[in-house]
């Protein structure tokens, strides 16, 4: 058998022995997930700024912090999320009691990405525990300095024979796919995305895709225009760009788009200095490839990386760090490659449009997108994107700031993604919600259900139950 398929029957037997269903048991392992983060927070801190180059504010606030506070809202919810659920029941079958029992899958496989590589592990890992499941846990190997952090940690502080690590490449995660799960949460890009779905779908598992696309972001001249370019400065620059619910584009205005490029020009030069380069506060692209790949959407630049046109700015970079500066491009049409696909990275197009109408009518025209963001003090416009748009989440005022509200669902909808998961939603994720309905023996209602049907039994179901529906 291969580590995979060891790793998955060890699991199972450990979730078929009963072991994590009780709450005592689920409530352990929440409160020693956050006594790996909270006491081992300056070795994730480490590994993320070997892998990505992330100051330690940064990964604190968007990676460690996020997931205690989850952990904390389960802890303090998990028994009242664990009641089972009363039902009405119909005349017909009364008297009897119906209700819904939340019950945990089994084993269950979760695949993270490179770009947040602790948060996007370990969050859907709370929803996964408090459910009461055992759980696979697959880090990137793109990531390789917090996978490495994360094994150790996972294996010291958790139970071993309900939750495991497997570090790899592809082929690892080809063989767990090859296993007989009882779900699949993955968390990554559109083309990968479709390679978990297929290999579920050989087995019938479940799954639950995050993924991603181009979320945009409308901005018109009812706000302050200097807060929310920093704002949006903030969301899109963080962890370089590296987010799957970042800025991708903007739209707006012909008439309001210089004093747009502007106010994020100042609010880059606030928040990173007059070189990201030497900024502490700036992180790095995660790979050559992904570094190759960003750079090839930029505007041609000469042999030193100095921009030569297009970009009004930013567009400067170095190979051999990674390092690809903030860059905002104006004058740039739907029809430009850099539009074609999510840009993960930190270029910011400026796509000039008539008016609200038109933005709409953009936002329509393309794929459904894990976040829509708008800058605006108009309660009309937000009417009109709140019901003429569909996203997986709409924000007012701050982009990606939804993902810390742990009670609101995160996830897409359409080709950004299936399903979601935080707070409650995350135990339900991992849950299968299942009806139970309790009814005595006597008195014997059911029998005006049996045949044969006569004359009185029609009439009663026309007279008496006819009068409920």
């Amino acid at each position: 058998m291969t580590d995979a398929a060891l790793t998955v029957t060890r699991l199972r037997d450990a979730f078929d022995a009963g072991r994590t269903k009780p709450l005592a048991w689920r409530t352990a392992q929440l409160t020693a997930l956050r006594a790996l983060l909270v006491d081992h927070s300056a070795d994730l801190e480490q590994a993320l700024f070997d892998d990505l180059h992330k100051n330690a504010d940064e990964a604190r606030l968007t990676e460690i912090d996020i997931v205690v506070a989850e952990i904390d809202h389960a802890l303090g919810h998990l028994r009242e999320w664990l009641l089972p659920k009363r039902s009405p029941v119909p005349l017909l079958i009364a008297p009897a009691t119906a209700r819904i029992v939340r019950e945990p899958l089994g084993v269950v496989l979760i695949i993270a990405p490179w770009n947040y590589p602790v948060q996007l592990l370990l969050d859907p890992l709370v929803g996964a525990l408090a459910a009461g499941n055992s759980v696979v846990l697959k880090p990137s190997e793109l990531a390789p300095a917090t996978s490495a952090t994360l094994a150790r940690l996972v294996g010291k502080h958790l139970d071993p024979d309900a939750v495991a690590v497997i570090e790899g490449g592809a082929d690892a995660t080809t063989e767990l796919l090859e296993q007989r799960l009882d779900h699949i949460f993955f968390t990554g890009g559109e083309r990968v995305g479709r390679i978990v779905a297929r290999a579920a779908a050989e087995q019938l598992t479940p799954v639950t895709l995050e993924l991603g696309g181009k979320s945009p972001v409308w901005i018109d001249d009812t706000v302050d225009l200097h807060v929310a370019a920093k704002r949006i400065a903030w969301g899109k620059f963080m962890n370089a760009g590296q987010t799957c619910v970042a800025p991708d584009y903007i739209l707006t205005t012909p008439a309001l788009a210089p004093r747009l490029i502007e106010a994020v020009a100042q609010a880059i030069h606030g928040f990173y200095g007059d070189d990201p380069a030497v900024s502490h506060s700036y992180g790095r692209i995660v790979s050559d490839s992904q570094f190759d790949r960003l750079v090839a959407l930029l505007p041609e630049s000469g042999p030193d990386g100095e921009p030569t046109g297009g970009a009004v700015l930013g567009g400067r970079h170095h190979r051999a760090t990674r390092y690809l500066e903030p860059t905002i491009l104006s004058g740039v049409s739907l029809d430009d490659e850099i539009m074609q696909n999510e840009i993960f990275g930190p270029i910011l197009p400026i796509v000039e449009v008539r008016d609200l109408d038109e933005a709409i009518l953009v936002i329509r025209s393309r794929p459904k997108p894990l976040a829509l963001y708008a800058f605006t003090e108009s309660e009309e416009a937000r009417r009109r994107i709140l019901e003429d748009t569909s996203s997986g989440a709409v924000s007012f005022g701050a982009p990606s700031a939804h993902l810390s509200v742990a009670g609101l669902p995160f996830g897409g909808v359409g080709t950004s993604g299936m399903g979601a998961y935080h707070g409650e939603r995350g135990l339900l994720t991992f849950s299968h919600e299942k009806a139970v309905l309790s009814k005595p023996l006597h008195p014997d209602t059911l029998r005006i259900a049996y045949p044969p049907f006569t004359r009185g039994k029609d009439a009663f179901v026309r007279s008496v139950l006819g009068r409920l529906r």
